[in-house]
């Protein structure tokens, strides 16, 4: 199991995961719009603050996340996504487990933070059982179709 830097090369296996409105929307928020494209996922990869990376197992493509650093030590936990075929798995938990090392290792994180839609539990599970906390709730972050969501922010001090 790898967390590999995101490429060019890896756009289309990106577009293909990312197949609805919705998704695109649970997934990406506002930074992206629906069909996901390559013009897109560039112009915000190439951000300085951006560090996307694809999580591998067995060399096949599992899923994706990505680092935002907010200052010099902080750093935002985005675009959590595992592939369809592979939840259930724990897989989630590894592939942020890697990260959250390749954050402190790499880039001297001392803290991390994250959103996740409160309707989302199977995700908070997943962020608490790796030490995130809740240090905010947000009622009516985003709203999509018609649906209102509440964020939780969660932290983590490494």
């Amino acid at each position: 199991m790898e967390l590999e830097t995101f490429e060019h090369k890896d756009y289309d296996q990106l577009t293909a995961w990312i197949d609805s409105e919705k998704l695109c929307y649970l997934w990406g928020g506002p930074a992206y719009k629906y069909p996901l494209t390559h013009e897109q996922i560039d112009i915000h990869c190439k951000q300085p603050q951006v560090f996307p990376f694809l999580f591998t197992v067995e060399n096949n493509p599992v899923g994706f996340v990505e680092l935002y650093q907010v200052s010099v030590n902080e750093f935002r936990i985005c675009r959590v996504f595992i592939s369809p075929e592979y939840r259930g798995q724990s897989l989630a938990q590894t592939m942020l487990q890697l990260l959250i090392e390749k954050a402190q290792v790499n880039y001297k994180a001392n803290l991390l933070t994250l959103g996740v839609f409160s309707h989302n539990k199977s995700a908070i599970s997943c962020y608490e059982k790796l030490g995130f906390v809740e240090f905010e709730q947000v009622t009516n972050s985003l709203s999509f179709d018609g649906e209102s969501w509440d964020l939780s922010r969660m932290e983590k001090r490494l």
